[in-house]
């Protein structure tokens, strides 16, 4: 009977610690977890749509009248500073250079003959004179023609590539008519637009220094090369709100071509930054929210402003303090100003399992 009484004791004790243990277990599931932001400096990677200028980029055009007689290049084409591209019918100014080269000679003529009577007294002044006048003439008129001959053969001002040819041989062409348009890729410019308020930031960062930037190609691989930003124009448009960047960027394999699209990624520190994570907030009505944990453990609602959005995390502009304490998960699980038992956790602690950017 004895035993059968410690027995029964026994189950009983069992059966109540396992109660607790299992009520203590339910009870430690049902706080919330809560954390409080971090000041801290890091940076963030912002990306702008950007425009892609060869570095130089020109049109040929015709600078003399008459039939396009050769076509030495094909489209595509790479060519060498000083090669001859077209020719536009040499011969009839070739006929003319003969012509201005005559004229030269006989009017050099003309004044050695002239020159060797006035040293005999036998002409006046003025005739030695007007004969150095018409040689002079002459020798000008055989420098233009000499001109105009040169204008008869387009020749390349740059190494370039060639674009499309706009006339074919046997084309009459006008003077000023478009033959193509030469491409220099050795470097290329790159046109993005900032908006202000991420300008007044990457300029108190810079502190006068010119920071790289990537590109992002329209193919979502970023180009092997960075950039340096050189350039930033004088005025914000006024009805965007931004101001035109220009970052240079190196191009030895000639795989960027003039007119291409794609993105600068720009990396912006961020100083002093409020930050939490992004699963801590909520939004309503394209606003954003978190529960604020108060001294009487009541969560309570608060408007954030987001400054910077980065993976998992949000840089807060207004609206937290690195004081506050915020609900971080069981955010469905709670409505305004209940009351909640939590457990709290230093946001710098679970860091490492959020990707932050390295600063």
């Amino acid at each position: 009977m004895k035993i059968k009484l410690v027995a029964t004791g026994l189950c009983i004790l069992l059966g109540y610690t396992a109660c607790n243990s299992h009520k203590e277990q339910k009870e430690e599931e049902a706080k919330l977890l809560v954390t409080s932001p971090i000041k801290l400096d890091t940076s963030i990677t912002n990306q702008y749509v950007c425009q892609i200028r060869s570095i130089r980029h020109i049109e040929l055009r015709a600078q003399e009248r008459g039939y396009l007689e050769k076509s030495l290049v094909d489209e595509g084409q790479f060519v060498k500073k000083g090669q001859v591209l077209f020719q536009i019918m040499p011969k009839l100014y070739s006929a003319e250079l003969e012509k201005a080269q005559s004229e030269v000679d006989f009017e050099q003529i003309e004044y050695q003959n002239t020159k060797k009577l006035r040293d005999s007294n036998i002409v006046a002044p003025n005739e030695l004179a007007m004969a150095k006048a018409k040689l002079n003439k002459a020798k000008a008129e055989l420098s233009l023609t000499k001109v105009h001959l040169q204008f008869t053969e387009i020749r390349a001002p740059f190494d370039g590539i060639i674009d499309r040819l706009q006339v074919r041989p046997g084309s009459l062409v006008d003077e000023g008519d478009l033959l193509t348009t030469l491409a220099d890729n050795s470097k290329m410019w790159v046109y993005y637009n900032v908006p202000e308020a991420e300008y007044l930031d990457y300029k108190t960062a810079a502190n006068g220094s010119k920071p790289s930037v990537n590109l992002l190609m329209a193919n979502h691989e970023v180009f092997k090369y960075p950039g340096i930003v050189e350039t930033i124009e004088a005025d914000f448009d006024n009805e965007t709100g931004n101001i035109p960047f220009r970052a240079t960027f190196p191009n030895p394999d000639g795989l960027l071509r003039y007119g291409e699209t794609g993105n600068v990624m720009m990396k912006v520190p961020l100083k002093g930054a409020i930050i939490i994570p992004q699963k801590a907030t909520y939004e309503v009505l394209e606003k954003k929210y978190v529960y604020v944990v108060d001294k009487n453990d009541r969560v309570q609602a608060r408007e954030i402003t987001i400054g910077a959005d980065m993976d998992d995390l949000y840089e807060i502009r207004s609206g937290l303090s690195p004081n506050d304490k915020i609900l971080l998960e069981g955010l469905r699980k709670v409505k305004n100003n209940d009351k909640i038992a939590y457990n709290f956790v230093a946001l710098k602690s679970i860091l490492s399992q959020l990707r932050l950017p390295a600063e």
